[in-house]
């Protein structure tokens, strides 16, 4: 038979956030741009289903078609569950709508009724498929917040129809959250005995864990890079849940995430001073200058600007930063950071900036605009993160010709290779362990390849403008994995 004809997969993506309805973090970025990628193979086709937040727009809000309405049981309560939908881009998304779980302007809390929240999703999720008009073949599900879908499917639907013949795929995005909770909210929100948790099943040292659940109960277990893939089977990187990922290795794999290579290409990106490509980077040198007029530093070209933009926390390596801030200012480099997060590292940056003015920026905020123009006018982007799952800001800043400097650590250690000096290879430049001082020595060595080696560095901004960092081979993977389960079956 030809593979064109037969029927496609029907995947059904469960996940807390997707661009461009709501955004954290890169969890919203993978929803609003794999799906898409997923889309255009033949062999499946995918629709996403995710909370229904009063926070997404007004004007996407004002556009979803009712689907259905039921009452849903958690636990020992009766809630109002309304599914509704929007196709954007192809693509259909079906939101969860219940006023008392989202109708605040937040998306993420804390204690039981957060775990209230994300209960009533996963229930809503499993309860919405009979009727909804679609019937997956398989559920990806997509870290602590989608992760009682496959253990609630393995414990109460699958003896049933439509359910009995659907499989589970479940990616861990970061391990470190993992939706902890008090063992008794087993009971009251899913009326699963506390042997579940005790067990070890749905529980890790005595608390519910809906991570752990998802890791019990899924027939596939993805993350986001290779190396993160092999880092989290360890005590260090595995978050207190290495064991059960040894345990089932032989289902774990890292796939690599991709960014949308048509929002983040500097040929035509709107937010830019002026546009550029790999065979013509002279709009670099003019989106430096309008960068270095919106910091306030003087325009000298011979100074490397280097930026950093993300949430300011101590994975992303902050700590180090704090210990050699001023040496890092010493070495001949003009910082500008872009990004919200602890009090303790806004403080620093701002002081900092006040105290070298010209030579530090600090905007304590989130711009898309000034993040895109920050890619475009730096020479350097560091991420010296104690662990990154994936990372997509390296990769967004090598499409823009500014090279990176990394620590070694999961998704960072798949895309950033090291300038070698003796064969001119390597898109960047890295250190291995986690350590100020050596974090320092790559910075200046940067700075000085920067100055001295004007041609290499030309060379690594043009092959890291080249890489493919689209979705095209993660979708393939991806749907590799989709169709191992369906002959599994």
């Amino acid at each position: 038979m030809d593979q064109s004809a037969k029927p496609r997969k029907e995947v059904l993506f469960a996940l807390s956030e997707c661009v461009p309805f709501i955004k954290s973090g890169g969890l919203a970025d993978v929803g609003g741009s794999l799906p898409f990628a997923l889309n255009r193979k033949k062999s499946v086709r995918v629709s996403v289903i995710m909370p229904q937040y009063s926070a997404i727009p007004a004007d996407m809000l004002g556009e979803l078609e009712h689907v259905c309405h039921f009452d849903l049981s958690l636990g020992w309560r009766r809630k109002y569950c309304g599914i509704n939908k929007l196709v954007h881009r192809g693509i259909t998304f079906y939101f969860v709508d219940n006023r008392d779980y989202f109708s605040s302007d937040y998306l993420y809390g804390y204690g039981a009724y957060e775990a209230e929240r994300f209960a009533f999703f996963c229930t809503a999720v499993l309860e919405a498929i009979p009727r909804i008009g679609i019937s997956p073949d398989i559920l990806h599900c997509h870290d602590w917040q989608a992760g009682m879908i496959p253990a609630l499917l393995k414990i109460r639907y699958s003896t049933q129809s439509p359910w009995n013949k659907i499989k589970t795929v479940f990616t861990i995005h970061n391990l470190m959250y993992q939706g902890v909770f008090n063992q008794s909210l087993a009971s009251d929100m899913f009326n699963l005995d506390v042997s579940h948790v005790t067990a070890g099943r749905i529980g890790n040292g005595g608390d519910l864990n809906f991570m752990k659940a998802a890791l019990t109960y899924s027939d596939k277990i993805t993350t986001v890079s290779p190396s993160y893939a092999r880092e989290i089977m360890t005590p260090w990187a595995g978050e207190g849940l290495d064991s059960k990922l040894v345990e089932r290795q032989g289902d774990v794999s890292g796939i690599l995430n991709g960014i949308d290579e048509r929002s983040y290409d500097p040929s035509s990106d709107p937010e830019l001073a002026a546009n550029y490509s790999p065979g013509n980077l002279s709009g670099k040198y003019a989106c430096k200058k309008a960068l270095l007029a919106e910091c306030g530093f003087p325009d000298d070209d011979n100074v490397p600007v280097m930026g950093m933009i993300g949430r300011l926390v101590s994975q992303k390596g902050l700590d180090l930063v704090e210990r050699v801030l001023e040496e890092i200012l010493m070495s001949g480099v003009s910082m500008v950071v872009l990004g919200t997060g602890d009090r303790r590292y806004s403080s620093m940056f701002q002081d900092h900036a006040a105290r070298h003015p010209g030579r530090m920026a600090a905007f304590i905020t989130f711009n898309n605009g000034l993040a895109r123009r920050i890619y475009a006018g730096s020479d350097l982007f560091l991420m010296p993160s104690l662990f990154e799952p994936c990372g997509l800001a390296q990769m967004i800043s090598l499409k823009y010709g500014t090279l990176p400097i990394v620590r070694e650590t999961g998704g960072l250690r798949d895309t950033v290779f090291p300038f070698n000096e003796t064969d001119g290879t390597g898109n960047g430049f890295t250190f291995h362990d986690y350590n100020a001082h050596e974090m320092l020595y790559s910075i200046q060595r940067a700075v000085r390849i920067f100055k001295t080696r004007p041609g290499d560095w030309l060379r690594m901004q043009t092959r890291g403008m080249r890489q493919d960092f689209s979705w095209k081979t993660s979708a393939s993977e991806y749907v590799s994995l989709y169709l191992s389960l369906s002959r599994d079956s």
